[in-house]
């Protein structure tokens, strides 16, 4: 192995380990007998007992799991249909600041977005009465924030189906709406789940942006988890943590074997086609 090979090689490992180290610790003193310190006192699983009776925690993971979902949901179906427009209309007025606008909140502080959402929904609240400020401000807040994610990656995906495909479809007699659903729809299908996945997981452990929106009786999980860490260590926020990690890691991986099957699959079909 020459000198280069194992700088880099050591230096990813050194990353590895500044990354998932303390992911590993905190699993590992989720069961830690002790509530007190850092110091291990012996296997337990009293923490996960706790955890099943803490209803704030139950109550902040369930409404952390209604908002992700629709904001996910939401976030998919508005990045489709401002990815489609970016990538099939490639001149139109107004295109450089409809992208610059749909882009933006992936450059912007979320501190920003939240302020600026916080002021616009208050007014909007003093002079109609609506929205009040609790689930539905945070699924704007989280959707806005997801949208641009989710345009990324599906335009990313449009930009790589060939035009020939819809260009067929066209001739064979669809109409405009019947080639999105019936051509565009399922060659982007991998890239809906991947953009779901990311804006679920980003409104899942948002903080910055729900705490600038919720309302009283609104807490999610993420910001339960903030206001009891600052109070100093809970095992019970360990081993929540511990089975998030697990469910994420087991979707994660279960999306991506999904996915990959799905692109040889597409592959073959395609070495058919020309074949």
């Amino acid at each position: 192995m020459n000198r280069h090979a194992w700088f880099a090689r050591s230096w990813l490992s050194s990353v590895y380990l500044f990354l998932y180290v303390p992911i590993l610790v905190l699993i590992v003193f989720s069961f830690n007998a002790s509530s007190q310190d850092m110091t291990w006192h012996g296997f337990t699983l009293d923490w996960y007992r706790a955890l099943a009776k803490d209803e704030e925690i139950i109550s902040g993971f369930l409404l952390s799991v209604q908002v992700a979902t629709l904001a996910a949901t939401c976030s998919v179906i508005l990045g489709t249909l401002a990815g489609y427009v970016l990538n099939h209309y490639r001149t139109f007025k107004g295109r450089s600041l409809f992208m610059g606008m749909a882009s933006a909140p992936l450059v912007m502080p979320e501190v920003i977005i939240g302020l600026s959402l916080l002021l616009m929904l208050v007014s909007f609240e003093k002079a109609l009465g609506f929205p009040p400020r609790g689930m539905l401000t945070m699924l704007i807040g989280h959707t806005v924030l997801g949208m641009a994610y989710a345009t990324v990656v599906i335009q990313a995906r449009l930009g790589e189906i060939s035009v020939q495909l819809t260009e067929a479809a066209m001739d064979l007699g669809c109409k405009p709406h019947q080639v999105f659903f019936k051509v565009t729809l399922p060659n982007i299908a991998q890239s809906l789940v991947s953009a779901w996945l990311l804006t679920f997981t980003l409104s899942l452990d948002d903080v910055v942006v729900s705490a600038f929106l919720t309302g009283p009786g609104y807490s999610t999980m993420p910001i339960v988890i903030f206001s009891r860490a600052r109070l100093g260590l809970d095992p019970r926020v360990n081993a929540l943590a511990t089975l998030t990690i697990a469910v994420v890691g087991t979707a994660v991986v279960l999306s991506g074997l999904w996915i990959a099957r799905a692109e040889r699959l597409r592959r073959k079909q395609l070495a058919t086609i020309d074949s």
